[in-house]
């Protein structure tokens, strides 16, 4: 009897994914408060978002894929916590999964990839801020070590209300 799960693979980011992971993020900025950006981009405008994750460094950016079609299923990235140089030593981590793809595990498997890809660089601690409420996201960074350190009230405006970040952190 086959499997109902399908096979994920997770790999580095490429330039090719580029439309599919744009699609993936606009469902997010115009369906939901999980992204504080409102207007959705074009992959032009998301290139150098793209760019700005290569393979090595702190500032990865992991895909999942289905193993039979390579269909892109959600992705994963460490990004700069803040611009100043003292930050350099931290990241702020987030994933993304296809809305197709929920509740299989995705999102664990890419977090379980960028986490091992940084295991080898020079960061001190990973930041998650999560806006509220979502307990999926809570639950994914609990299991991978985060720990609640804070909530930033009513701080990003959306869909005409007002939403809370919890922050999360990791040591590294």
């Amino acid at each position: 009897m086959p499997s109902e799960r399908t096979e994920v693979q997770v790999r580095p980011g490429a330039e090719g994914d580029l439309v599919t992971l744009t699609e993936i993020y606009n469902h997010y900025v115009r369906e939901t408060p999980i992204t504080f950006d409102t207007v959705a981009f074009t992959p032009e405008e998301r290139r150098p978002w793209l760019l700005s994750h290569p393979e090595d460094g702190p500032y990865r950016l992991m895909v999942a894929t289905s193993a039979d079609s390579q269909e892109i299923l959600g992705y994963a990235t460490s990004s700069p916590y803040r611009a100043k140089p003292a930050y350099a030593t931290s990241v702020e981590t987030t994933v993304y999964v296809a809305p197709q793809a929920g509740r299989r595990g995705v999102g664990t498997l890419l977090y379980k990839a960028l986490f091992e890809a940084l295991a080898g660089e020079d960061v001190h601690r990973a930041y998650a801020g999560i806006a509220q409420p979502n307990e999926a996201s809570t639950r994914l960074h609990e299991r991978f070590g985060f720990r609640y350190v804070g909530t930033y009230r009513e701080v990003g405006r959306k869909f005409g209300r007002y939403w809370d970040v919890a922050w999360y952190e990791r040591p590294l």
